[in-house]
C-alpha cells in the first residue's frame, strides 16, 4: 500500500510539474482575435502600431535574389530620432541597454520609421500551430509532443514557454547562408570573418530522426588562422532527455573530435569573446541553466524591417563605424513584445547572472537582450535587427550586434553585402553529410 501511495504521489508530481498545453478555447482564438501565431491582430489605440493584416507574403516585382533584398518600404519617411538629448521622452518604450548605448555613445541615435507589421509563415505552419498548440508540453526545460510544430506555445503562460518559441521558430525548413561577421575594436578598427551555414531542419532531411530538431553544419571561410574549421551539430527537442552532440573538425590537427563545450557560454570562436555559443542566433539551446520569468508584454522601439542592410551597394566600410554600425542604416518601429528574464539557478555557472530577452510578438524572434554579469551590472547588448524574408516565408535576423560596455568593443554579424552568393531557403539535407566520419571531407584544408 504505502509502494502504491508513493508511485501515485510521484505520477501526481509528474502531471503537476509539466506546463499545460492551451485549451481548446485559447486554441480557438488563433486566426481570429489573435494572428496564427499567436499575436495580437489589432493595433494599438494610439494607431501607433496597426493590425496585423497577413504580413508581407511577395517579394517586389522584378525582385530576384542575386540584388539582394529589396525594400518594399523604402518610400517611408523618418518619424523622429531617439538620441541622448531626447531619450528621457521615450524610455518607457526603450531597453534598459539602449538607454546605457545612447547615454554612452553621442553618436548613437535611432531613426525612428512607420511601424509595418510585415511577419507571415506559410499556412502549413500556421495550421500545425494551431493543430498542436493544446498538445505541446514543458516538462521541466524537456519539451514534448511539438508534432512538427514551430510555435508550441502560441499563447504562452512562462518565459520558457516564449523562449522555446523563437528556438522552434521557422527559417525556411533548412538554409544555405554565406555571410561575414566583423569584431570591432573601441578605436574603431575590424576585420573580417567569413562563415556560411548550412542548417536542416528533421523534417527536410532523406531520414527522419526520433527527437531531432535540425542539424547544422558551420564552415570558416576566414581568416587564414580559422579557415577550415568545420562545425557539426545535432539538435534535439527534448535537450534533457538528449543534449545537443557537436563536432569540431580542426584543420591544423586534421581530425575530429567532439565539441561538448559548444554550448551555454562558452566562447565563440572568432568573436573576441563577444559573443557566447548560447547567443547564436540570439538565443539556443537548453534552457536548464536560469530560473525563466515572463514579464509580460509591452510596446518598444525595436530594429525592424532592416531592408538599408541588404543594399549589395553597400561595402562594408559604409556600415561599419566607431561605437556601432551607421545608425542611418538601421530602421527602429514601433512593435509589441514579450518580456523575459533569465536568472541564473542557484548552483549553476554562467558568465551571464541576469539577462532580459524581449519577443517580437508577430515572429518570436528575439530581437534585443541585456546581459548582466555576476555583480548585477549591465555589461553586454544584443541588438538584432530583423526583416521578412519573402522568398522564404519566414522573417528572420537581418543583423546581429552585441555591444560591450566594459570596453566599447562590439561584434557586428550576418553582413553579406560584398558576398554575390544568395542566401538559399528551403534545403534539403542527406543524413549521411551531417555525420562526424563526413566532417573531413567538408574540411577546406
Amino acid at each position: 500500500m504505502k509502494m502504491m501511495h508513493t508511485t501515485l504521489l510521484a505520477a501526481l508530481l509528474s502531471a503537476f510539474s509539466a506546463q499545460a498545453a492551451i485549451t481548446p478555447a485559447e486554441a480557438d482564438k488563433l486566426g481570429k482575435e489573435l494572428t496564427p501565431v499567436g499575436a495580437e491582430k489589432a493595433g494599438n489605440k494610439e494607431g501607433t502600431i496597426p493590425s496585423w493584416e497577413g504580413g508581407l507574403t511577395k517579394a517586389p516585382a522584378g525582385w530576384n535574389p542575386a540584388q539582394g533584398y529589396a525594400d518594399p518600404y523604402a518610400g517611408d519617411k523618418p518619424l523622429f530620432t531617439i538620441t541622448a538629448a531626447n531619450a528621457e521622452q521615450y524610455k518607457d518604450k526603450l531597453a534598459a541597454g539602449t538607454l546605457a548605448l545612447l547615454k554612452k555613445y553621442p553618436s548613437y541615435k535611432m531613426v525612428v520609421y512607420p511601424s509595418h507589421r510585415s511577419a507571415a509563415y506559410p499556412k502549413e505552419v500556421t495550421d500545425k500551430a494551431k493543430e498542436q498548440a493544446t498538445k505541446v508540453k514543458l516538462e521541466g526545460s524537456a519539451m514534448t509532443e511539438l508534432g512538427g510544430s514551430h510555435v508550441p506555445f502560441p499563447i504562452p503562460k512562462t518565459g520558457q514557454e516564449a523562449m522555446s518559441n523563437h528556438m522552434t521558430r521557422y527559417l525556411g525548413g533548412g538554409f544555405d547562408r554565406t555571410y561575414d561577421w566583423f569584431p570591432v575594436r573601441a578605436n574603431g578598427d575590424f576585420y573580417r570573418v567569413g562563415f556560411r551555414e548550412l542548417r536542416v531542419s528533421d523534417a527536410n532531411f532523406d531520414t527522419r530522426t526520433p527527437n531531432h530538431q535540425f542539424s547544422f553544419l558551420g564552415f570558416f571561410t576566414a581568416p587564414a588562422t580559422l579557415q577550415g574549421t568545420v562545425y557539426l551539430v545535432h539538435e534535439s527537442i527534448d535537450q534533457v532527455k538528449e543534449p545537443r552532440q557537436a563536432w569540431i573538425y580542426n584543420a591544423g590537427q586534421r581530425r575530429v573530435r567532439r565539441a561538448p563545450d559548444l554550448a551555454y557560454d562558452n566562447i565563440s570562436d572568432g568573436t573576441e569573446a563577444m559573443r557566447v555559443t548560447d547567443q547564436y542566433d540570439a538565443y539556443n539551446g537548453a534552457l536548464d541553466r536560469y530560473e525563466w520569468k515572463l514579464v509580460g508584454k509591452k510596446e518598444m522601439y525595436i530594429p525592424y524591417n532592416s531592408y538599408k542592410l541588404s543594399d549589395k551597394k553597400l561595402k562594408y566600410a559604409d556600415i561599419i563605424q566607431k561605437n556601432s554600425i551607421n545608425p542611418d542604416l538601421m530602421r527602429y518601429e514601433l512593435h509589441r513584445v514579450w518580456q523575459v528574464e533569465a536568472t541564473l539557478k542557484a548552483g549553476q555557472k554562467h558568465i551571464y547572472g541576469k539577462r532580459t530577452f524581449y519577443l517580437d510578438e508577430d515572429s518570436w524572434g528575439v530581437v534585443h537582450e541585456d546581459a548582466y554579469d555576476g555583480q548585477g551590472q549591465l555589461w553586454r547588448i544584443g541588438v538584432h535587427g530583423t526583416m521578412q524574408y519573402y522568398d522564404a516565408m519566414a522573417p528572420w535576423y537581418r543583423v546581429n550586434i552585441w555591444h560591450d560596455l566594459s570596453n566599447g568593443n562590439y561584434l557586428v554579424s550576418t553582413l553579406d553585402n560584398e558576398i554575390k552568393t544568395p542566401w538559399k531557403f528551403g534545403v534539403k539535407g542527406n543524413w549521411s553529410d551531417f555525420q562526424p566520419d563526413a566532417l573531413r571531407r567538408a574540411g577546406t584544408k
